[in-house]
């Protein structure tokens, strides 16, 4: 089995479209082929869902460290069988993901008892003794990508699956929790190599762009369809660490992707109170009914306003788009929405605070529909 080239006509029409904008259209429009760094910026805002499909591994691959080209090309090889097996996007990030962990996207062979796992081998470290190919099968890329996708296929609901539940579930590790620390990496990943795929709806082979109550491939969606009112650290607002979504009084609030539940509380007012169970005042301080969730890559995002009780509790899984409560104007508040905002290196503090609207522009998941 051999992995297609994508047509040429598809990149001359994208190539064209580029010229076109470049002459003609007064923006300054790039089109990024190859040779690209990972500090050259994350590519997903500038790529398209995916609808120009996977790039040819053999071609010329962008650079995405800490990996070189040949693990490039076999993240390449494992995204072209997801799709030639009409599987959404989301498996492939999951694919990826998993390759990373096992074998952090190298052909491994054998190599000694003293570092194999048993007979291990190959991109997925599959076992020829557990039925999963000959040796020679599994240090294909092509037939071991098939291989762990077509026993994805076989895990009810894995679609809605934090990424390593379901990676869990085709391979069984002694370290289950391991791969979620790749899915930020394998997104982008996915992105520079599939035309911004992770950014489509996850669960869809449509490739068109995620919206409202929709989960991107990337495992984001939006925790509530509403505009972005006060903006993050504005000039009126410095200390404003989040943005606040203006949306109805009751609006259910969804996780914005797979994670544990790490804080639940009512927070207390400047004079100590915790009274979360009535509407707010401007000065009154404090997030009211709050809930902070814990994701892969070490990112925590905050829910703040409640208007009762969360419905989740802490140290609890979620999924992307699991309704963690309903929007109120508890706490520090004028009127109805909820504040979200996003942190790096799970830091609570408004050290590790960054801007939700581009971070969520980034996963695809545009908040209010900027992006």
């Amino acid at each position: 089995m051999s992995v297609p080239r994508p047509r040429k006509i598809v990149l001359l029409i994208a190539l064209l479209a580029t010229l076109v904008l470049l002459c003609c259209g007064g923006s300054v429009t790039a089109l990024l082929v190859g040779g690209l760094d990972k500090e050259d910026g994350d590519l997903n805002v500038a790529l398209g869902c995916g609808k120009g499909g996977p790039v040819d591994p053999d071609s010329k691959l962008p650079r995405i460290r800490p990996y070189g080209g040949d693990q490039i090309r076999n993240a390449a090889v494992i995204i072209n069988v997801g799709a030639d097996l009409k599987l959404p996007p989301r498996a492939w990030v999951i694919a990826v993901a998993t390759s990373m962990q096992e074998s952090g996207l190298t052909n491994l062979g054998y190599l000694g008892r003293e570092r194999n796992d048993h007979d291990s081998q190959g991109l997925f470290q599959q076992r020829p003794s557990a039925g999963w190919g000959s040796v020679a099968q599994i240090r294909d890329p092509v037939y071991a990508a098939t291989k762990f996708y077509s026993k994805l296929k076989t895990v009810d609901g894995w679609e809605e699956m934090s990424l390593t539940d379901a990676a869990q579930k085709v391979q069984i590790s002694a370290y289950p929790d391991a791969y979620a620390k790749h899915e930020p990496l394998a997104t982008q990943i996915v992105n520079q190599l599939a035309d911004g795929a992770a950014n489509a709806v996850g669960s869809s082979t449509t490739m068109v762009c995620a919206s409202a109550g929709q989960v991107a491939a990337s495992g984001y969606t939006l925790p509530v369809p509403e505009s972005v009112g006060s903006g993050f650290r504005t000039a009126s607002r410095p200390s404003h660490q989040g943005v606040d979504l203006i949306s109805a009084k009751q609006t259910p609030i969804a996780a914005a992707a797979s994670g544990v539940v790490s804080m639940v509380k009512c927070d207390e007012d400047h004079r100590g109170r915790h009274t979360c169970n009535v509407d707010g005042y401007p000065g009154k301080g404090g997030c009211g009914w709050m809930v902070e969730i814990q994701h892969a890559g070490n990112v925590m995002t905050r829910y703040c306003h409640m208007v009762t009780r969360p419905f989740v509790r802490e140290g609890q899984e979620v999924t992307a788009g699991e309704i963690i409560g309903r929007v109120g104007s508890s706490g520090n508040s004028s009127g109805p929405h909820l504040h979200f905002e996003v942190h790096r290196n799970n830091d609570r503090s408004s050290a590790g605070a960054i801007d939700p609207v581009q971070f969520m522009r980034g996963q695809g998941a545009p908040l209010g529909g900027v992006g």
